[in-house]
């Protein structure tokens, strides 16, 4: 039998679920069938994991071997944070603060981890191995999903098939970026970006959201003229707070009611406790 568990928060029929950001309206969700969410799953695995030729191409490019290309891709599998260091390594950085800007660009899969693991709720036992996928490909396949069955199969296959697919289109990179002569002029080091980037445009619906990504977008471009490889990036978060800052304090607005209008309701409860003692 299907298992049709409704996420925490969720409200309507069962397999009702809020996936959106906290602070959305719950909306009920039809249930969605497996082969549905298989093929959307399978359409993101395939579309990135055939950038990872991209990654293994940059990589041998930068001076990194083969063996240091492939195990790259195999224990850290997080492509922005593999293109960041890799980057930070061919424009001549120092190795260790290469290696310190892709570990804070791959903080933020520890917070996709707090919300999936609510979500997805797995046994202890296989918690460790799915995590080493929480990445961002998986994490916007599996929230929008209707119920943890569907959840779970997105997760899975997402993550599977992407795992795959970037680890051997890494070593064919590799193997075959002697064949190419000059990688830079190839500009293969944005496909990744830009494959991530096609799948956030549709998520961001609200005017907060895509404000806020365009003012992240405007940071990064902005300061990665003056600042190291993979700080802008990092420091283009800081988007977000300006942003809900900004809009409490044109949602709060001026005080409707003055301070007299705001003391009368307690004067009146005092006036009517000295009349009831006055009159027991």
């Amino acid at each position: 039998m299907a298992e049709q568990t409704a996420f925490p928060g969720s409200t309507g029929a069962p397999g009702a679920v809020s996936p959106g950001p906290p602070g959305r309206p719950a909306e009920a969700l039809p249930d969605k069938p497996d082969a549905a969410v298989v093929r959307d799953a399978l359409g993101v695995g395939i579309a990135v994991g055939l950038s990872g030729f991209a990654f293994g191409v940059t990589s041998a490019g930068s001076g990194l071997s083969l063996l240091q290309t492939c195990v790259l891709s195999l224990l850290v599998f997080t492509g922005a944070s593999q293109f960041a260091l890799v980057g930070a390594l061919a424009a001549g950085g120092n190795p260790y603060t290469a290696a310190a800007g892709a570990f804070f660009l791959g903080v933020r899969n520890a917070f996709y981890g707090l919300r999936l693991s609510q979500l997805l709720a797995l046994p202890r036992a296989v918690r460790p191995f799915a995590a080493h996928w929480v990445i961002d490909e998986t994490t916007a396949v599996t929230l929008p999903q209707p119920t943890r069955r569907a959840a779970r199969i997105g997760f899975t296959v997402t993550g599977l098939t992407l795992y795959v697919l970037w680890n051997l289109t890494t070593l064919v990179g590799a193997l075959g970026a002697e064949a190419l002569g000059d990688t830079d002029a190839w500009g293969l080091d944005a496909a990744s970006p830009a494959v991530f980037l096609a799948l956030l445009a549709p998520m961001l619906r609200s005017p907060m959201e895509r404000v806020t990504a365009g003012l992240a977008v405007l940071l990064a471009l902005t300061l990665l003229p003056v600042l190291p490889a993979g700080v802008p990036v990092l420091l283009s978060a800081l988007a977000a707070p300006v942003v809900l800052f900004l809009m409490g304090r044109t949602k709060r607005g001026p005080d409707p009611e003055g301070p007299e209008d705001r003391a009368a309701p307690r004067q009146k409860k005092t006036a009517q406790r000295e009349k009831e003692e006055r009159h027991p």
